[in-house]
């Protein structure tokens, strides 16, 4: 079974600043890491790899410093990766993205066809989820969101069983395979990398794609001008007031929260256009 795996690099988050001047990302100084839930996904490839045999690819685009993702995912247990990396892929929005990839994923598919496309739930620097749904619209494959668990893989009848993610639980989902996952954090635990893919991983070179390497591609739905979507200012949300202390006697207490409830309800009331 050939598995695929599309991640990103991405900048921490857990670090990142706001510009106030400007509303953009403040990258400076900040490290890129391999996306968390693309951590994710990278490791239950391996461990489905463990289970059915195969054969664990890596797909990402990016400048070229995002080979430093591509070996970590080949420190977690993948074979080999991939970067398709060119100007011409600059500025891309979710939309932009996914026909680059889907055109990488055709020429990776004509090498060695691939059964499964796994992807992580969102990227922390945009929070769209929105890039793996569009892959498989554009690959003509369903699309499994959200899952939790893959429960089964069978590949005489060519069909996967999964766990999707629901508020209130989980609903079990069935497809033909090949079929694309979006994965939650929750579907694996990553441990430490064993010693010999770390060594592996420092040394290995992915195979670096430009936009002349990959076939029937339409320039016009590239970067910039295959993007539909800006963003149009980046803000930090406001920090929360903090709460009113209510203070007398019982009786006093309750006519107190009785005015702030009356006085929020007259003001939502004002807002919606009701006197």
């Amino acid at each position: 079974m050939h598995i695929l795996v599309c991640i990103k690099q991405v900048p921490d988050t857990k670090i990142i600043k706001i510009d106030p001047k400007t509303n953009t990302l403040d990258r400076r100084g900040v490290p890129a890491i391999l996306n968390p839930y693309d951590t994710h996904a990278v490791e239950e490839a391996v461990r489905l790899r463990a289970r059915y045999g195969g054969k664990v690819s890596i797909l990402s685009m990016g400048p070229p410093q995002a080979v430093a993702a591509i070996r970590k995912c080949v420190e977690i247990g993948a074979d080999e990766g991939y970067l398709i990396s060119d100007r011409a892929f600059a500025g891309a929005d979710t939309l932009a993205t996914s026909y680059a990839l889907s055109k990488a994923i055709d020429r990776i598919a004509k090498q060695e066809p691939i059964d499964l496309v796994i992807c992580g739930k969102m990227a922390i620097d945009g929070d769209t989820g929105q890039v793996g749904p569009g892959i498989a619209r554009r690959l003509g494959i369903p699309p499994l969101t959200g899952v939790k668990k893959v429960a089964e893989v069978n590949e005489e009848k060519k069909e996967i069983l999964v766990h999707r993610k629901l508020e209130d639980g989980y609903e079990l989902l069935q497809s033909s395979l090949p079929c694309l996952l979006t994965v939650e954090k929750e579907i694996n635990e990553v441990p430490y990398s064993p010693l010999p893919n770390m060594i592996r991983a420092a040394r290995y070179q992915p195979q670096v794609w430009t936009v002349d390497d990959l076939e029937n591609v339409d320039r016009s739905q590239l970067g910039l001008k295959g993007s539909p979507t800006i963003v149009g200012k980046m803000f930090s949300p406001p920090k929360p007031e903090g709460g009113k202390k209510i203070e007398g006697k019982p009786e006093e207490q309750v006519r107190q929260i009785v005015d702030i409830l009356m006085k929020e309800k007259r003001e939502l009331l004002v807002e919606g256009g009701v006197k």
